[in-house]
């Protein structure tokens, strides 16, 4: 066995080479969900030409990965950290305090993707608090032990569906201004440009 094989084996190394890996994978998934995101955005709301459109799309391509390598390395990184601290000892708080610190400094600077990014994770912290619907895959979260995310219960996940469209229908009518800039272009798109047309041309094939 290399020298490198060996190091990738020893279990003394592994905490830290998945620091490493962690980078790794946020940055290709970053560039997989945002790349695509972007592309569309770029086609229906993009300004200028097409080499305005790609360095935006480079861009915000770029941002996402970046961030998302930087948060997932320094969130594994301060939970290694913590745990050499406490007699490598791992706590129910490790994870908290990881994630809060690694939230503030990679996605505390407000602009449009951090903004877009942690709006996501919000509304995923949100609908966890909806009751859960009775599954023979659900079992207690402990530490170490495989957990299947169940289901809404149905009847409580029609009332925030209801609450959610109510809510932001009514905040784009009324208070506009307080919507996510993607979200209020794609509603505006959706809801307001669909009520004007001049001819056949904008009425099926261009919306202006």
């Amino acid at each position: 066995m290399s020298a490198i094989s060996q190091v990738l084996a020893d279990p003394a190394y592994h905490d830290y080479l998945a620091v490493l890996k962690g980078a790794r994978n946020g940055l290709v998934y970053g560039v997989k969900v945002r790349f695509p995101h972007a592309l569309i955005m770029a086609i229906l709301f993009g300004r200028g030409d097409w080499k305005t459109r790609l360095r935006t799309i480079f861009r915000a391509t770029k941002q996402h990965a970046l961030n998302l390598a930087k948060f997932v390395s320094l969130y594994k990184a301060l939970l290694l950290v913590q745990k050499k601290i406490n007699g490598g000892k791992e706590r129910n708080a490790d994870t908290f305090i990881a994630g809060l610190l690694g939230g503030y400094l990679v996605f505390g600077d407000r602009n449009a993707v951090n903004e877009q990014i942690v709006l996501y994770v919000c509304s995923r912290v949100v609908a966890s608090l909806i009751p859960r619907a009775g599954s023979p895959y659900a079992m207690t979260s402990t530490a170490g032990a495989p957990v299947r995310p169940a289901p809404p219960d149905p009847r409580y996940f029609s009332v925030f569906a209801a609450v959610c469209w109510g809510a932001v229908m009514w905040l784009f009518n009324e208070r506009g201004e307080t919507i996510q800039p993607g979200m209020f272009n794609s509603m505006t798109y959706l809801y307001r440009d669909s009520e004007h047309w001049n001819n056949l041309r904008t009425l099926l094939w261009h919306n202006k």
